[in-house]
């Protein structure tokens, strides 16, 4: 089986290079190799390739910047994965694809979001990233597009190394606590994409749309003073102890973008149709907080 897959040098992408490997051949694009600015040159790609499955791991995830660049952020997160569902459906072939909690306003439930709910996106971001999902499911039948929330990875930039960065770095720091969700691996995210698509493709009858995401919840501030207090136990110095961090609203920090006070997200239609168990969010952090502690000296 052949697999193209884009955006293979983000956090998900690059997981995705190994999980995917027991399926077939990966061909791996990067950014400078796939440019999804200019949707229609992917076109000639996948009809010179024809794959049998195109994973897209790429997408305008720069929030903020977003709500100034609304015709850039379109461009790649609707228009080139709407090319990839044209394309895909003209060979036959499987198209995973990745969204977004953003789909969601987070301000009508308590509870996580399920995938038949409403969608409200409040920002360009999300409202992109939703009209993404609705044209890829328009042109192709044979899909698997997962939501999923607060990604992080041994590899890249996130919210867990900032935290870290910023404690050994600053004598103050203070965290919003009125927004919630579930810190869901990178690594996570490509294992149950693996796992999912070799099932889907032996069972057609399981394609859609569904929620990924580790399990239980947090908020951001006690998001950042777990990191912290893992990276104490595994010897990092810091000059901001875990209950030095100052609690904050996302009121008191305004920015461009609104963002969703609850973005946990509903996973029972994931692990019913697949067989999954998905684990805390704290497993794969632990994990990822010592693999960089074994990558950088104290």
């Amino acid at each position: 089986m052949n697999i193209l897959l884009f955006g293979s040098n983000g956090q998900v992408g690059w997981e995705l290079q190994r999980s995917l490997a027991p399926l077939g051949e990966v061909m791996a694009l990067e950014r400078s190799q796939a440019n999804l600015t200019e949707p229609e040159s992917l076109r000639a790609l996948i009809r010179k390739i024809r794959p049998q499955v195109i994973v897209n791991a790429a997408a305008y995830t720069a929030v903020d910047k977003a709500e100034s660049e609304p015709e850039l952020a379109r461009c790649i997160n609707v228009t080139a994965p709407a090319v990839m569902a044209e394309e895909a459906a003209g060979i036959g072939a499987w198209l995973v694809h990745y969204s977004t909690d953003y789909v969601f306003d987070g301000g009508k439930k308590d509870s996580g979001y399920t995938e038949t709910d409403a969608t409200n996106p409040l920002s360009v971001y999300g409202q992109t990233k939703l009209e993404g999902e609705l044209a890829i499911q328009a042109a192709c039948s044979n899909t698997l597009i997962f939501r999923t929330s607060w990604v992080y990875a041994a590899r890249g930039n996130n919210f867990a190394k900032t935290m870290l960065r910023l404690a050994k770095e600053r004598d103050q720091l203070a965290v919003v606590a009125d927004q919630w969700g579930a810190p869901t691996s990178a690594e996570l995210i490509a294992d149950v994409t693996a796992h999912a698509l070799h099932q889907a493709m032996a069972r057609p009858a399981l394609k859609g749309l569904y929620h990924l995401t580790a399990d239980g919840k947090t908020n951001w501030h006690d998001y950042a003073c777990y990191v912290l207090e893992q990276a104490m136990t595994l010897g990092h110095r810091v000059k901001i102890k875990p209950s030095a961090v100052a609690v904050c609203a996302t009121a008191d920090y305004p920015l461009p973008a609104r963002r969703p006070a609850n973005s946990r997200l509903d996973t029972t239609q994931l692990q019913t149709s697949f067989g999954l168990y998905l684990p805390d969010w704290k497993l794969h952090l632990n994990r990822m907080l010592k693999e960089i502690s074994g990558e950088h000296p104290q």
